[in-house]
């Protein structure tokens, strides 16, 4: 299991991110006609959260690669008692269905798509499709690739990646929200009464 999970994951994040953030953006740039990734770069209180949602992601990435080089080394921060078989088999369906969960959702996104919040456009509110269960089905696909992650290599550092990641997610929807309400008023509000923040089973 251990060369299949070394080789698995660098590849897993590779693919994750060329695809859902490298050639999505690259399709939705070509039809809007400007960059999706709008997240701010100043001093601000959101610039600072996009400053460490990127920081987040460069170092998981790098951390991912050195995995597949170093595994034991990597490894010595083990959360034993989930050291298992049976919880790595579960992380790797969550991971693999998260990557299709995620990829669907920017996909129905269409031209809404974006990186950030896009102050200069008014962007259709898509409700449709997986938005009809969840109201951040993008977030909740890449909370829940983090936890596969952490099931598949159940290490301390992993689970910081889970945690940190999931505060800057949780934040960085209540900004979306606001700016939603702000552009879609009552229609916003209806669809936030229908459909819970990351997932209605219903």
């Amino acid at each position: 299991m251990t060369d299949f999970t070394r080789f698995f994951i660098p590849l897993y994040f590779i693919l994750f991110f060329a695809i859902s953030f490298i050639g999505i953006s690259y399709r939705v740039a070509k039809q809007i006609g400007k960059n999706p990734n709008v997240l701010p770069r100043d001093d601000s209180a959101y610039g600072l959260v996009g400053f460490y949602f990127k920081l987040i992601l460069f170092t998981l990435f790098i951390y991912v690669m050195l995995f597949s080089i170093f595994p034991h080394i990597l490894s010595v921060f083990k959360i034993s008692f989930l050291n298992q078989a049976v919880f790595q088999c579960v992380g790797f369906i969550l991971m693999i269905e998260a990557l299709i969960w995620v990829i669907t959702a920017q996909i129905q996104m269409k031209n809404s798509w974006r990186i950030g919040i896009d102050n200069t456009t008014k962007t259709e509110l898509i409700t449709q499709g997986l938005f009809r269960f969840s109201r951040n089905p993008i977030f909740l696909g890449m909370t829940i690739s983090l936890i596969g992650f952490f099931l598949v290599i159940p290490t301390v550092i992993a689970l910081t990646f889970f945690l940190m990641g999931s505060i800057l997610m949780q934040i960085q929807i209540r900004l979306e929200e606001e700016y939603l309400m702000k552009e879609h008023g009552q229609i916003y509000l209806a669809y936030k009464n229908r459909v819970k923040r990351m997932l209605s089973l219903y």
